[in-house]
């Protein structure tokens, strides 16, 4: 399990799918119907560390940051998924913003400052892409760590955020979390979801190819029409 990291409290930017979406993709994940109905994907808190200004990197690999030549610390993963609406068919053109705490647990945030755990000064934190004309989106990031949320007790588990929008869609703000995680069955952002609701955000990750240590996951995100 990871790490218990320190928190603060909790609150991304263009660039296409382009070259990690094609052959990759297809390989790993296969395109045949999302994974899940086409029922709403559930929402979930924004929390305090959504990005205050454009950051100078926001393409679709958070492990490495333009100008750096040293990568992220921590477990690579790769995730990818299908937007589609609420009949099922794909919403191309849709605004994909990613956020996430990095190896140890911070953010890079104005808003974690006081987080006592590291800063990682090569990892990008967070990503915009669109989707492609069949929905498709793909970007390659690291594991995040766990932090404390507070005195009480209360860790969250390793979680990436979401949020997705487009014109004619209802905008979509929501948490993608990893299966097998201790720290699941007491969150309470989590549980306040029904067990089908869990079933929805909750990923599988498995080795991407055999002897490689990059994991893979697929996360379908349904958005409905406005």
């Amino acid at each position: 399990m990871l790490g218990l990291q320190f928190l603060s409290r909790r609150r991304l930017f263009q660039v296409g799918v382009g070259a990690l979406a094609g052959v990759t993709a297809n390989r790993l994940f296969g395109w045949s119907q999302p994974s899940a109905s086409c029922h709403a994907t559930p929402e979930q808190t924004s929390g305090p560390f959504y990005p205050t200004s454009s950051p100078p990197d926001a393409d679709v690999d958070l492990t490495l940051i333009e100008g750096h030549s040293e990568r992220a610390a921590g477990t690579v993963i790769r995730v990818a998924g299908q937007v589609v609406d609420d009949e099922c068919n794909p919403v191309p053109d849709a605004i994909v913003e990613i956020w996430q705490a990095n190896k140890w647990g911070r953010y890079h945030h104005e808003a974690d400052a006081q987080n006592p755990s590291p800063v990682d000064p090569h990892f990008q934190g967070w990503a915009k892409m669109t989707t492609g004309a069949d929905g498709r989106y793909e970007f390659k990031t690291i594991l995040p760590g766990s932090y404390p949320v507070d005195d009480s007790g209360w860790v969250r588990p390793p979680h990436i955020h979401f949020r997705v929008a487009r014109r004619g869609h209802h905008e979509l703000i929501t948490q993608m979390y990893f299966a097998g995680q201790e720290l699941n069955e007491p969150d309470r952002i989590l549980q306040s979801l029904s067990s089908e609701e869990q079933a929805r955000v909750v990923v599988d990750f498995a080795p991407e190819a055999e002897g490689t240590e990059i994991l893979a996951g697929k996360f379908d995100i349904v958005l409905p029409r406005a």
